[in-house]
């Protein structure tokens, strides 16, 4: 249990105070930030949620850097990821500020990715993620950030850009899904 994958599990024991955030209704306030208000529990969840989305960044960084990578870090790392981005859609979801059908298809895929992880784990393969999957859980951390801070800094505009985000999200989280499954197809295919 090395450092990186300390901070991996830091990002998974973070989930619930952020669920609690966003479910809880808390009377904390709120903010006007251009043509809409922010509430204050909505902005503590959005710091919580880049908090997770920095510490995702930094201990792959320092494992890469230091050669800490273990097997334990590739396989609770993409899950840390796909458990605070689910519970951030859902949540969304919920509150009326994402579509459902972008929920359903992102952590669909997320659950393929995982079962198909499974698979080759079974097999004592370990399949890390690749870039395409990187930059999917960058545009994913962007627009889930934005929309949680309800589209601040560019609520004067009037296209949401954390909508947008999420769009250019769901293109690279169905790309890097139907990569992921061409380059690791003989997994599947060969397993007993």
């Amino acid at each position: 249990m090395n450092i990186p994958n300390r901070m991996t599990l830091s990002r998974i024991l973070l989930i619930p105070v952020f669920i609690i955030l966003l479910s809880v209704p808390f009377n904390w306030g709120e903010w006007d930030i251009g043509d809409a208000t922010l509430p204050v529990p909505h902005f503590a969840a959005a710091v919580l949620f880049i908090m997770a989305a920095v510490t995702d960044w930094v201990d792959g960084y320092y494992a890469r850097k230091y050669n800490l990578v273990t097997n334990l870090g590739k396989f609770l790392d993409p899950l840390a990821d796909k458990l605070l981005v689910a519970a951030a859609l859902i949540l969304l979801v919920e509150l009326g500020m994402a579509p459902g059908w972008v929920a359903i298809v992102i952590i669909s895929r997320e659950l393929a990715v995982t079962g198909l992880r499974l698979v080759a784990a079974g097999e004592g393969i370990v399949l890390a993620a690749g870039s395409m999957g990187k930059l999917k859980t960058a545009t994913q951390m962007i627009a889930i950030s934005v929309l949680l801070l309800h589209d601040f800094p560019f609520s004067y505009t009037a296209i949401s850009f954390g909508i947008v985000m999420l769009y250019i999200s769901l293109f690279f989280t169905v790309a890097s899904g139907y990569d992921y499954f061409v380059k690791n197809w003989h997994v599947m295919r060969d397993s007993k």
